[in-house]
């Protein structure tokens, strides 16, 4: 693997399991000292762990993204250990699913809250000192469900749509200052959630795929990776759909 990011602080939210944590993974594989953070601060220890035997460097944090006291906590200590955090990788997202005649308003506001809220705290809190230092990279992982829609998911949908047209802006805002601002949108990838789905429920899954796979948390990866690193320079304000043909 290249060792495009050698030497670059690199924070990914969410990265303790699945997609979250195969990106930080291919982050410390390209040279980064990976910033492994999640709400569960045991969770990111383990997945940091699992990096330093494969000979990466990695540290872990506990952080809720939709906390603002957690981010004015953390993020000050990782600026004096770090100085500038140049890669920022927005992942960390929840779901609370439901028909929106029955969905609660808390159901709304903390998909809202850590799906959407969460990365303008976040960009908020780590764009100065990229803006100093005239270089920085943000990806920001939203969803095929952003842009096609699901039912139940009205808050999930809304909030991935939303991260979508807030890349799009802060994009524009942020070209000059050599800041590139982009979103890698996943299909169905293999995870424990799409393992729990009933074998009736898989196939007919499959059959909106042309690839006619579910994707895997490296295809998204490596989609993060390439936006991260130099080959991507020239590339701002852009998604990337990682969906096997889903949705084009």
């Amino acid at each position: 693997m290249s060792k495009d990011l050698k030497g670059k602080a690199a924070l990914v939210t969410g990265g303790s399991r699945g997609i979250g944590k195969e990106i930080a993974r291919w982050m410390a594989g390209a040279g980064a000292e990976v910033i492994v953070a999640a709400r569960g601060l045991e969770g990111a220890q383990a997945a940091a762990e699992e990096i330093k035997r494969e000979d990466g460097r990695a540290h872990a944090i506990s952080l809720d993204v939709s906390d603002e006291a957690s981010i004015q906590g953390a993020v000050p200590e990782l600026l004096k250990a770090y100085g500038t955090i140049p890669l920022l990788v927005n992942n960390a997202g929840i779901t609370k699913d439901g028909l929106l005649l029955r969905m609660k308003k808390h159901q709304w506001d903390e998909v809202i809250g850590t799906n959407l809220t969460g990365i303008y705290n976040l960009c908020r809190a780590l764009i100065p000192g990229m803006v100093r230092a005239r270089f920085g990279r943000i990806v920001n992982v939203t969803s095929v469900v952003g842009r096609v829609g699901n039912p139940g998911q009205t808050n999930y949908a809304a909030a991935k749509a939303g991260v979508e047209g807030f890349t799009r802006s802060l994009a524009r805002e942020l070209a000059s200052r050599n800041i590139m601002v982009n979103c890698v949108a996943p299909g169905f990838i293999d995870t424990d959630m799409t393992r729990s789905l009933s074998e009736e429920a898989r196939k007919k899954l499959m059959q909106s795929i042309p690839v006619g796979r579910l994707g895997t948390p490296g295809d998204v990866a490596a989609a993060v990776l390439f936006l991260l690193g130099e080959d991507a320079s020239y590339i701002t304000g852009t998604t990337i759909d990682v969906n096997g043909g889903m949705h084009m």
